[in-house]
């Protein structure tokens, strides 16, 4: 099963809210999620994550899209992740 990091759209038209998930990439965008990492409101331009279960996908590999990575790099989630695989090594 390949997992992605998505957002899916939530809110009301021209409102738009999206929680960012763990899910299955076979999945429609706002389909069955497995785990909900944080949210992300452009309009106010905020974004919460859960960084611990953020963190976790991502070392079991899952795979982030373009605009999950982009605020994840925001957060300083990105380079945390990039940080803890060369401790790895």
């Amino acid at each position: 099963m390949a997992v992605r990091i998505r957002l899916t759209r939530m809110g009301s038209r021209h409102k738009p809210v999206y929680r960012i998930v763990a899910s299955d990439s076979r999945r429609p965008r706002d389909g069955q999620y497995i785990e909900l990492i944080g949210t992300y409101n452009p309009s106010i331009d905020e974004v919460k994550v859960n960084e611990e279960v953020a963190l976790k996908w991502l070392n079991q590999g899952a795979l982030p899209t373009d605009t999950v990575r982009n605020l994840f790099s925001k957060k300083g989630i990105m380079t945390k992740f990039a940080n803890s695989k060369k401790e790895n090594k």
